[in-house]
């Protein structure tokens, strides 16, 4: 997401990312909330980062919620839709024939779906083609 700054730079934003080194590194000074990990395929890490999420829309509000991937998108994704919020999801460029389980979840309630394969339209039919973006 960072690779797309000519497009978010001058945007009101804020970013739901892991409390790691290289993303407090890359956004100091950008409001930052951490969310918690590992995220796939963990119950305990679901509920918390719905929690998060409930939290984190109410205070903001944001009208666009853009995300790449990890599991942490699903319920900011789902209860950003119920906000009111537009949804944009960047299937990861490292797929090309398979889709990720997160792709798979929000897809169905995305208002745009990016994939970066043309391969990748046989798996999400009315994703766009945007070819490599980072």
């Amino acid at each position: 997401m960072y690779m797309l700054k000519p497009f978010w730079q001058d945007k009101e934003r804020f970013w739901v990312t892991f409390d790691k080194e290289d993303a407090r590194s890359l956004l100091e000074g950008e409001r930052m909330y951490s969310c918690y990990y590992p995220s796939n395929r963990s119950l305990k890490a679901l509920v918390k980062n719905t929690l998060l999420a409930i939290k984190t829309l109410r205070k903001e509000r944001p009208k666009l919620i853009i995300s790449s991937g990890a599991a942490v998108a699903v319920p900011f994704f789902y209860l950003g839709k119920l906000f009111g919020a537009r949804l944009i999801y960047i299937e990861v460029f490292d797929r090309i024939n398979t889709g990720t389980m997160t792709g798979k979840m929000v897809y169905p309630i995305t208002d745009q779906f990016i994939v970066q394969w043309e391969e990748m339209k046989k798996v999400y039919p009315k994703a766009v083609n945007l070819g490599s973006i980072f």
